[in-house]
């Protein structure tokens, strides 16, 4: 009756221990650091960075706890946050002699004390919230001046296809600063093409200019227009950067604007600053443009590039000549994943285009058939060919291969910020620094203290009424707790002030429904039952109970989780958890150690869970007449 098969002990002790396994981190602290990676994402750190930040250590005199070549960064300990910074300062100006021309990302970190097998593992530290240890806080600039230059680029070549859809003739289409000039031969056609471009870009201010063979036709944006454009690019900057730091894996950011074109953004209890810096701070987006095979590299290595075109380079260092006219951006890209070439298995980037993007590099490639096509990866404002492939046929479908890629390392990391979505202008960081507990050293101790003594009293109270059953739901409830903080520290949450209330409530929760087993249980005896009759019955009817309690709960847990934001969703996901965890451990948990000292026996002269004496008086029945 009260026994329980091997496998339900066995699939208990491997729970336990798996909670152990994951919470252990928590225990062994954090070093501050300084970590150093390669601002470029296919430049990978090895031993010779580990040799150039050991030589800027040595000069300035800085000693350290270690440093250690740690996935594709390096990272040195130090004993303290003052010989942290100092240290990053040094290899800082090491490293980066160039403000302008940054070839490493140096920043602050810190890093957790856990031995290696553990992290091995996947075991690692729960991460603190802002309100409790600090993060890392970034203040980002939008260039609003490069967002109305791309709008007035995309303006200049979407007016070119159109006439040459219309099929009305014209001289050249240039754009200047935020002016797009067409220029034609008579005033018929510009009449005509004035006609056209007023119906479909009603943004622009069209004026006439110029006389004889030279007439043009100058599109200038309105005020209005531009003010809309500045808005625009600043909310999906915003959206971008909130979709790469749910890349990341952040919990609770903190991304909100500030001005009219500043937005703060705030990673609490980031580990890993350095790649946080590295994928906010870049400005991936992708062009595709047509290659300039027409005029000579070397006239260009002279000087000579011919108007319309711009000298850039191939990853193997050969010089292009791309043509400026770019033919898709970033925009059209609706998804990109890491994937390998089917015919040379190197890797590569796989994109898929909207509708828009899909219908314009179907035209693109079938006009451009035998010749070439450069895809750009434009980083920081430069430019980088990362292939130049000749087009072999008409491609449709929207799907689009981009190879060329060194590893698959940086196949994931361009697709990552591909699929993140386009910044629709540069973002510059134009402050960063590390967030300090708002709360601070005492009141961390306070809150960690409140939920400990409240936990303690708890045992007392359980103990002192309910004897040995109480003592087994003490066991249980610390099982829970064990479990709670084990399943944060597997999904690397981020535990916040309002995390410790979920943790504290969970721990009344579950400490409720061994209240309501052991009351069950005496009520049980009091009815006559055997021992280990009443044993049986009492976890079986407590069971309803206790479910319809914490769904109840649980249904109030997932609708903050749903509707809330920042602390609230952090509180919530705290309490859905513990839910799941309590109800675990307050029945499985604390059955299978009773079943484990009381099964076994065959006769039980009394229970020890307190006073079972008492009985309700019997109430009297009316008597019929």
């Amino acid at each position: 009756m009260n026994r329980y098969p091997v496998w339900k002990y066995a699939l208990i002790a491997i729970m336990v221990l798996l909670g152990l396994l994951f919470t252990a981190p928590n225990f062994f602290g954090e070093d501050y650091a300084v970590q150093v990676s390669s601002a470029r994402s296919g430049v990978k750190a090895d031993v010779t960075l580990i040799g150039k930040v050991e030589e800027s250590l040595k000069k300035a005199g800085i000693a350290t706890k270690g440093i250690a070549l740690e996935g594709n960064s390096v990272k040195a300990r130090f004993a303290d946050a003052d010989t942290q910074i100092k240290a990053k300062d040094a290899i800082s100006k090491s490293l980066n002699p160039d403000e302008n021309a940054t070839a490493y990302t140096v920043a602050l970190n810190l890093v957790t004390r856990s031995p290696r097998w553990l992290s091995n593992l996947g075991a690692l530290p729960m991460y603190l919230g802002l309100d409790l240890r600090g993060g890392v806080h970034f203040l980002m600039q939008v260039d609003m001046k490069a967002a109305l230059d791309k709008r007035s680029e995309s303006d200049a070549a979407d007016i070119r296809r159109l006439l040459r859809k219309k099929e009305i003739r014209y001289s050249s289409v240039a754009r200047e600063a935020r002016r797009v000039t067409v220029k034609f031969r008579d005033v018929a056609t510009r009449d005509k093409a004035r006609d056209e471009i007023a119906k479909n870009f009603p943004d622009l201010i069209l004026s006439d200019a110029g006389s004889g063979e030279e007439l043009s036709l100058v599109g200038i944006l309105r005020p209005e227009a531009e003010k809309k454009i500045q808005e625009a690019a600043l909310q999906q900057n915003i959206l971008t950067l909130r979709n790469r730091v749910n890349e990341l894996g952040v919990a609770e950011p903190v991304i909100q604007q500030q001005g009219a074109d500043r937005v703060v953004v705030q990673l609490p209890g980031v580990q890993d600053t350095a790649k946080a810096k590295e994928i906010l701070g870049r400005t991936a987006t992708l062009e595709i443009r047509l290659v300039d095979d027409e005029h000579s590299v070397a006239d260009a290595l002279n000087g000579q590039i011919p108007f319309g075109s711009e000298l850039l380079y191939e990853r193997n260092a050969e010089p292009i000549l791309i043509k400026k006219q770019v033919e898709l951006t970033g925009d059209s890209i609706t998804d990109a994943s890491p994937g390998f070439d089917s015919q040379s298995g190197r890797s590569a980037v796989h994109v898929n285009l909207n509708s828009v993007g899909a219908n314009i590099f179907k035209e693109v490639t079938r006009a451009n058939v035998k010749k070439r096509m450069a895809i750009l990866l434009i980083e920081k404002g430069k430019s980088e060919v990362v292939t130049a492939p000749t087009i072999q046929e008409e491609i449709g479908g929207g799907r689009v291969q981009i190879t060329g890629m060194r590893d698959t390392e940086e196949a994931k990391d361009i697709s990552l910020l591909l699929r993140a979505g386009s910044l629709a202008a540069p973002m510059e960081i134009v402050e960063e620094r590390t967030v300090g507990p708002s709360l601070g050293a005492e009141n961390i101790a306070k809150g960690f203290n409140s939920t400990l003594f409240g936990f303690l009293a708890i045992s007392v109270f359980m103990i002192i009424y309910y004897l040995v059953f109480g003592a087994i739901s003490v066991v249980a409830l610390a099982i829970n707790v064990l479990l709670l903080v084990g399943i944060l520290s597997l999904l690397q949450a981020t535990l916040t002030l309002p995390g410790m209330a979920g943790i504290a409530l969970t721990v009344g929760m579950a400490i409720d429904a061994n209240v309501l087993i052991n009351e069950r249980i005496r009520e049980e005896i009091r009815n006559g039952n055997s021992p280990q009759a009443s044993i049986a019955a009492g976890y079986e009817r407590a069971w309803g109970t206790i479910l319809d309690s914490n769904v109840t709960t649980l249904i109030a847990g997932l609708a903050l989780l749903i509707f809330g934001s920042g602390p609230v969703r952090g509180f919530a996901v705290v309490l859905c958890l513990g839910i799941v965890t309590s109800m675990f451990s307050a029945v499985m948990v604390s059955r299978s150690i009773v079943n484990w000292i009381y099964g076994s026996r065959k006769k039980i002269d009394k229970l020890p869970i307190g006073n079972t004496n008492w009985r309700e008086a019997a109430v009297p029945q009316a008597k019929t007449v």
